[in-house]
């Protein structure tokens, strides 16, 4: 029996949403962008949405459109949703092409610099110095709080910035993504309201939805969140927390503005709201920007960052700086699943390069190297008709804006054919509007295939 129109779009909004691309709360399209996405009418659009609201997926609000209620939703079973090839473009899809590229691929798409930007000499020191360690650090857990040298370090580069800290305010994780998936654990609830930008970081759309909550974007401009959307959105859903990077914003490469900073400490001061300042990308700063944490005094923001991206995603550490009390709370939740902080071989190698005044020399020229970067990718791919959304003061991210007509999602599916991983906008979009945006990794541009496949994706019929 073949299907009608109405049921094929019932069935592409139930594959969504079995797939994770939509969770709990999110909106859908309006009724004409969805219809002319689809090549339907909207009188077929309206039927789709009216029966699956009448089947418990879907719940309308009136004069805001249809929202997604979690009911059709089954268990998080991630190896029951196809190949990554197969799948619809959405976050897993991005993330497992880059993990499980074989070594022939192209990944101007995935999150980290290649092997040979990272301080490799550095770390085999610190690997040789690791291997004459006391027997303690290569047969024994972490501590409880993480590696206290390595801790000491930590608040030593916070002090620098205004913000001292004492020991008891400081954990070690093995990574950042565990970092949030604690703070989540302990602040968290199924059916809370978490406040991310749009667009944001792709896997904290992931993270949040195996967390089973609302995830509620907020417009992101060159300034940081949107502030007026901000208060709005605390004062429609109540929020729990809002998730975001203030420094060299991913994916966009934007810095928070010191107004907007202000502006949105005010509004989260005056409601509750407890903000998660991620700060993984700050080390790329050419100058350090306004910081969240350092401007509250820790007192509602939530501080974490690793260094997966400036040292090695190999070896794995991330942390966490808040409360005293929310120190002592996650160090126990992660005891529970963990048992215990990161490797203390991976926290001595990390203390080593840190130590040695290596890792500021290696950060001072990978800035100059990346200023160089970002300015030869953005003049290649203006020649294509790509251009930057603004230029960044520092990282390895252009947030760019292709040529009117294109859905990067699509030339992303043709250039995944020629073995090229890209990030379309939208897995980056909880309202799934950055259809025209795609995010380049500058340093994982230099292959001359690159830009010619790009320019064949977006001519093609």
């Amino acid at each position: 029996m073949v299907a009608t129109q109405t049921e094929r779009l019932m069935k592409a909004i139930r594959t969504k949403i079995a797939s994770r691309a939509l969770g709990p709360g999110d909106r859908l399209p309006s009724i004409r962008r969805f219809a002319e996405s689809m090549g339907v009418s909207p009188s077929t659009v309206v039927e789709a949405y009216g029966r699956l609201e009448a089947a418990g997926v879907l719940r309308a609000r009136r004069g805001s459109g249809f929202y997604v209620t979690g009911a059709d939703m089954p268990p998080m079973a991630l190896g029951e949703m196809g190949s990554p090839r197969e799948r619809a473009v959405d976050p897993f899809w991005v993330s497992r092409q880059s993990l499980d590229a074989e070594a022939d691929v192209l990944k101007p798409g995935c999150g980290w610099m290649p092997a040979n930007w990272m301080p490799n000499t550095a770390i085999r020191k610190g690997l040789r110095s690791v291997s004459r360690a006391a027997e303690g650090v290569l047969a024994d857990y972490s501590t409880a709080y993480g590696s206290p040298r390595l801790r000491r370090l930590l608040i030593g580069r916070f002090a620098e910035e205004g913000l001292a800290l004492p020991p008891e305010q400081i954990m070690l994780t093995s990574s950042g993504t565990e970092a949030i998936d604690l703070v989540c654990r302990l602040l968290l609830r199924p059916g809370d309201t978490v406040l991310v930008d749009d667009p944001c970081y792709f896997n904290f759309q992931a993270l949040l939805r195996a967390h089973q909550v609302k995830i509620c974007g907020i417009p992101f401009t060159p300034a940081g969140p949107d502030v007026a959307a901000f208060e709005s959105a605390i004062a429609q859903e109540q929020p729990r927390l809002y998730i975001t990077n203030s420094a060299l914003h991913n994916p966009t490469g934007a810095t928070i503005s010191p107004q907007t900073a202000h502006r949105l400490l005010r509004i989260a001061g005056a409601s509750g709201l407890t903000i998660v300042e991620d700060e993984i990308f700050a080390d790329f700063e050419p100058a350090p920007s306004p910081r969240l944490a350092v401007l509250d005094g820790m007192e509602r923001v939530i501080r974490i960052g690793s260094f997966s991206k400036t040292l090695s995603a190999s070896i794995r550490c991330g942390y966490i700086a808040a409360r005293a009390a929310w120190i002592e709370s996650l160090v126990d939740l992660q005891i529970a699943t963990r048992f215990g902080g990161p490797s203390p071989v991976s926290t001595e190698i990390i203390a080593a390069v840190l130590e040695g005044g290596t890792y500021r020399r290696h950060m001072d020229e990978l800035r100059l190297r990346l200023i160089r970067a970002r300015k030869d990718i953005a003049e290649q791919l203006a020649s294509i008709g790509i251009s930057p959304w603004i230029v960044p003061r520092g990282g390895f991210y252009l947030w760019c804006r292709l040529p009117q007509g294109q859905d990067s999602a699509v030339i992303a599916k043709r250039c995944m054919e020629e073995r090229i991983v890209l990030a379309p906008g939208n897995v980056f979009s909880p309202t799934q509007s950055a259809a025209c945006f795609m995010r380049f990794n500058v340093t994982q541009m230099a292959d001359p295939r690159i830009l010619p496949a790009l320019r064949k994706a977006m001519q093609t019929g």
